[in-house]
């Protein structure tokens, strides 16, 4: 019998509530900082706040969880009768919440694996998924960690954005940065590679670019079993739409998610975004 091994991810996975209960996986939360506030993402401030703050040029930041609350977590679960954590975070191109679990796994009471999985909302959902999973069926933590990571090799983010603007104050688009002078003249869409944001194609307008964006995930998801998700920002009727048209033309769809992005995520991307994840089973 393989020991009782704990799935921990952080709040960016924007997994459901359900899910992560079903699933006994724990999220630690980013914090988002609204003028002189700092506010935990999830519990404390939405998404649809950050949006409006954006529109209205408030400053919005971010900051990762600290290694005080990692180690609080990894604590709470071991004593609640974990034999091991497997701990699943985004890129730490975006985030150094990767960085603060590794200090907080050195002194932690069981023994904790720290995976930087490259990815961001549902694209880390589904690595957290893929683990919570693996142990559910049996499996110890390098079997969980296995997993996570041939899902994310698999995974494909996808995203538009109405502007760059958001992206480039954050300092979140790598070489997407050199199209930033001609954002006014195109809409571009953008993928995850390696961890960071990079630029995907430039397409004329937004309607143009939706479909562009749709026909991608339609590409990417092939015939075989395949989870997708929709997410979006104060968009919520493209996101609606582009998820049934998917329905209709995935063959192989097998789980379809439809969220808005919570308030890290939403302060880097802005109102707008409409993003989608394919993740091969």
């Amino acid at each position: 019998m393989s020991r009782h091994v704990a799935i921990v991810t952080d709040s960016t996975a924007y997994l459901p509530q359900e899910t992560m209960e079903r699933h006994h996986i724990v999220a630690v939360p980013l914090t988002v900082v609204l003028g002189d506030r700092a506010l935990e993402e999830g519990t404390e401030i939405s998404a649809r706040s950050v949006a409006v703050a954006l529109q209205k040029r408030r400053p919005v930041t971010t900051s990762r969880p600290s290694p005080e609350l990692f180690a609080e977590t990894y604590r709470r679960i071991a004593d609640s009768g974990a034999d091991a954590i497997v701990s699943l975070h985004l890129s730490g191109e975006f985030s150094g919440t990767y960085d603060a679990a590794v200090l907080a796994a050195r002194e932690a009471p069981v023994p904790v694996r720290v995976v930087d999985t490259g990815m961001v909302a549902m694209a880390l959902g589904f690595c957290a998924l893929a683990a919570a999973e693996t142990t559910e069926a049996g499996g110890g933590a390098d079997e969980a960690v296995a997993a996570a990571e041939k899902r994310a090799a698999s995974t494909s983010a996808y995203f538009y954005v109405d502007t760059l603007d958001y992206l480039r104050r954050g300092g979140r688009i790598g070489a997407a940065q050199a199209l930033f002078g001609s954002a006014l003249a195109v809409k571009p869409l953008l993928q995850l590679t390696g961890g960071r944001i990079e630029l995907l194609e430039k397409v004329r307008t937004a309607s143009k670019a939706i479909a562009r964006l749709e026909e991608i995930v339609v590409e990417r998801a092939g015939s075989g079993r395949v989870d997708v998700a929709v997410h979006h920002l104060a968009a919520a009727e493209r996101a609606a739409a582009l998820a049934e048209r998917l329905r209709a033309r995935v063959p192989g769809l097998a789980d379809l998610h439809v969220s808005e992005v919570g308030a890290v995520i939403g302060a880097h991307t802005g109102p707008g975004l409409l993003g989608a994840v394919v993740s091969p089973r």
